[in-house]
């Protein structure tokens, strides 16, 4: 899906600082190598050492990014669940901008891992879910809880018939409650409920793809979403 819901947001870029990128790199070269004994536990799924040698290819203001990410986690690592799912949600909004797949990767559709988003510093409404949906499980909230979720975006208010494609992550508290919406659009998280602009199409995670409508049980294997798979494996090529 290329079309996501754009927004307008100041694109304030820092001037060259080679000073900073130089201690930087210094800095974490060697955080990756103490990291075993000296970080929180929400992190032992990752490789330290792959996922800097795949930001420094972005430069000063990926490497900025990572750093604020890496602390958005060791903070988090003890806060509620409740807590994690809002910081998070608000970190990607505030820190990474919107721009299409065509003038961020000059291609019509393409799935950006974490990495790839917080060293570019953008990315489209599949690239926020994606790094929201990965954050949230590596700081402990079971994957389970989260979905994927492609949705008609009604545009022009009550009555209209116009739409375009969008993606968010749908969070579930409980099993059978009802979900919350964590979006590139809006800062605040609500309840589904509360968000009739958004009409679900599908939705997935590792466990299977979804219907509306049918939380029983998966109507299909997420295996057939080759996105998502290729994904996974640039992920694990990155540390994940």
């Amino acid at each position: 899906m290329a079309l996501c819901h754009s927004r307008h947001r100041r694109n304030a870029q820092p001037g060259p600082r080679t000073w900073r990128a130089r201690s930087t790199l210094l800095i974490w070269a060697i955080i990756s190598l103490v990291s075993a004994c000296a970080t929180p536990k929400s992190d032992a799924a990752l490789d330290f050492s792959r996922q800097f040698q795949a930001i420094q290819k972005f430069g000063p203001r990926g490497i900025e990014n990572y750093e604020a990410w890496r602390s958005l986690i060791s903070v988090l690592g003890n806060r509620t669940e409740n807590a994690k799912v809002i910081e998070v949600n608000g970190f990607f909004n505030r820190r990474i901008l919107f721009r299409d797949d065509t003038i961020v990767w000059h291609q019509d559709d393409y799935w950006a891992t974490p990495i790839e988003t917080l060293g570019k510093g953008a990315g489209d409404c599949e690239d926020f879910v994606i790094a929201k949906y990965m954050t949230l499980t590596l700081l402990g909230i079971p994957a389970a809880k989260f979905r994927l979720t492609y949705v008609r975006a009604l545009l022009g208010g009550p009555g209209s018939t116009l739409s375009q494609a969008h993606m968010v992550l749908a969070y579930y508290p409980t099993p059978e409650g009802e979900p919350l919406v964590l979006d590139n659009l809006i800062t605040d998280i609500k309840p589904a409920s509360q968000r009739p602009d958004l009409v679900p199409v599908f939705s997935f995670n590792n466990d299977g793809v979804w219907m509306p409508g049918n939380n029983a049980r998966p109507a299909g294997n997420v295996q057939r979403l080759t996105r998502w798979m290729n994904l996974q494996e640039r992920m694990r090529a990155e540390g994940f």
